[in-house]
């Protein structure tokens, strides 16, 4: 379905990523992983089609994106990672601007955003200003707008931010029934251990490459480490974060200098 095809993109001769491929298909959810600074914004920014590539292309259904990118924008689902939203706007009225946006009938509209925001626990707050919701609420909101025009690919970005133990085990759920219904799911998260449960595939990116591209549980066995964490901090050659973590109390612990 999605096809990165040896995919670059420069700033002012810095290289953020360099030649990432990947497929992802159809009832796959695909974990993309690195550090901070490794390139996984800038992926994303092309693959949402926000940038183009400096070199590569990006295909769906085995088209170029930028061929017709608002056909393809229609078939996308995105949870950016900031959750930024007009906070002017009432969470149904954010839904039904999504929905116009993406040129559903106004009865359609109004029934999927009344009917997401009774699921998410929202109703109550459907009338109020989001400036008035927290950061979990407003995430919420936002995976509603993701999947509410029913779209083939979906893109989450941090989406456990914010939300609340219930709400995030709501979410991985329905993850797991997406892909259920063949929609393909990039999944670019921190939380390790929620991407070893729920992902069928996860790609490392370090530098802006890619370093790593299996099953969770083959990395595990391949570099011979008992949890993806470990493979991760292996993989993108990450600090000693227990050496680090003992000098900065050492630091605190100064009186005088």
């Amino acid at each position: 379905m999605l096809e990165v095809r040896n995919i670059s993109k420069t700033y002012r001769s810095i290289p953020a990523v360099q030649d990432v491929s990947f497929n992802l298909r159809s009832g796959e959810i695909l974990g993309y992983l690195g550090p901070n600074g490794s390139g996984k914004s800038t992926t994303v920014k092309m693959i949402t089609g926000l940038i183009q590539p400096s070199r590569g292309k990006v295909f769906f259904d085995g088209r170029d994106i930028h061929e017709n990118l608002a056909g393809y924008r229609a078939q996308l689902g995105y949870v950016p990672e900031e959750a930024h939203v007009y906070t002017h706007l009432s969470g149904l009225e954010y839904l039904q601007l999504v929905g116009r946006l993406r040129s559903m009938p106004e009865a359609l509209i109004d029934a999927k955003a009344r009917g997401m925001l009774q699921l998410l626990a929202l109703e109550h707050a459907q009338y109020s200003p989001m400036e008035s919701y927290s950061k979990g609420m407003r995430q919420r909101v936002l995976i509603a707008a993701a999947v509410l025009h029913n779209p083939e690919l979906i893109v989450f970005d941090e989406p456990l931010s914010g939300l609340d133990a219930v709400s995030a085990l709501l979410f991985k759920d329905l993850l797991a029934l997406l892909a259920q219904e063949g929609k393909a799911i990039l999944y670019i998260s921190h939380v390790l251990e929620v991407v070893e449960r729920v992902c069928d595939r996860v790609i490392v990116l370090s530098k802006g490459r890619v370093v790593a591209d299996a099953a969770p549980h083959e990395l595990k066995t391949l570099m011979e480490l008992p949890t993806l964490e470990s493979v991760f901090a292996q993989l993108v050659k990450q600090m000693d974060t227990r050496s680090v973590a003992g000098q900065m109390v050492d630091v605190m612990k100064v009186r005088n200098v």
